[in-house]
C-alpha cells in the first residue's frame, strides 16, 4: 500500500451522532484562531454558495474547517434526501455511492490541494464514518465493497494524519440529539442504530485498519463537561504536534 505524504495535516474527528464532535472541530478552530491563524470554513461557503470555493479563495488561509457530507451538489443532496428520515428508504450501497462521491468532490477540489499547499484541516466526519455505517444500515454490506469505492480509497490514501473517534453512551447521545434546536432527522438516530454503531466505532479492527493506513489514532470520551472536553481536544491536539 503507498501512503501519500503530504505538507499539510488532515485532522479528522468522528463518532455516534449526539456525541460532541462539533465541540471539539470548534475547540480545535478557535486554537487555530487563538495563534492567529487565518481560518477558511467550508461549511459557512457551502450554505452560502452552494458550491465549492476556487483555489485562490482558499490560498491565503492557514485552516480549512470542513465536514461531511458537504453541504453542496451531491453533499446537499445526501443531507436533505438520501439519509432524512422521510420514508423513502434509501439503500445501504445508495448511501454508499453518494459518499463515496461526495468524499472524491471534496477531496479533490478542497483536500487534496490543500493538504499539498501545508494547511491544517479540521475536518468532521469522513471516511471512517462510511466505514462504520454503512455495514450495518438496514441491510448488510460488506465492508470491503464499500473501501473499494472510488472517492472511499481516494480517502484512504490521504487518510487522516490525527483521528479523534468520541465516545459516550449512546442514550446520552440520544438526549443530547432530543435537546437540539435544529434537528438533522436523519435515520440514524435511533437508539438501537447508535447502539450498533458505537461497538463499531470501539472495535479494535476499526482502530487496526486506520492505523494500517497511517493515522495516529485517539478515543476521547466526551461524557464530562464540554469544558473537559475542550481541554482535552487541545491536549490531544498539542502533544499530536510535538511528536508530528
Amino acid at each position: 500500500m503507498t501512503i501519500k505524504k503530504n505538507k499539510g495535516i488532515l485532522v479528522m474527528v468522528d463518532g455516534i451522532d449526539g456525541s460532541g464532535k462539533g465541540v471539539i472541530v470548534k475547540a480545535l478552530a478557535d486554537w487555530a484562531l487563538a495563534k492567529k491563524m487565518k481560518i477558511f470554513d467550508l461549511r459557512n461557503y457551502w450554505k452560502e454558495k452552494h458550491t465549492f470555493p476556487e483555489p485562490e479563495e482558499i490560498a491565503k488561509y492557514d485552516v480549512i474547517i470542513s465536514a461531511e457530507p458537504t453541504y453542496s451538489m451531491v453533499g446537499q443532496a445526501i443531507r436533505e434526501e438520501i439519509v432524512r428520515d422521510n420514508n423513502r428508504h434509501y439503500s445501504a450501497w445508495t448511501t454508499a455511492e453518494a459518499f463515496s462521491l461526495d468524499r472524491e468532490i471534496l477531496y479533490r477540489r478542497i483536500i487534496i490541494p490543500a493538504l499539498e499547499q501545508g494547511k491544517i484541516i479540521f475536518q468532521e466526519r469522513g471516511v471512517t464514518t462510511s466505514i462504520i455505517y454503512q455495514p450495518v444500515q438496514e441491510e448488510p454490506l460488506e465492508l470491503e465493497k464499500i473501501l473499494n469505492l472510488s472517492g472511499n480509497k481516494l480517502a484512504l490514501e490521504y487518510r487522516p494524519d490525527l483521528l479523534i473517534v468520541t465516545q459516550v453512551e449512546p442514550k446520552e447521545a440520544i438526549r443530547r440529539l432530543a435537546e437540539r434546536a435544529k434537528k438533522d432527522n436523519s435515520i440514524f438516530e435511533k437508539l438501537p442504530f447508535l447502539e450498533k454503531i458505537a461497538e463499531r466505532f470501539a472495535a479494535p479492527w476499526f482502530r487496526e485498519l486506520m492505523e494500517s493506513h497511517g493515522s495516529k489514532f485517539v478515543y476521547l470520551k466526551t461524557d464530562k463537561t464540554v469544558y473537559d472536553t475542550i481541554d482535552e481536544t487541545v491536549n490531544i491536539w498539542e502533544n499530536f504536534l510535538k511528536k508530528h
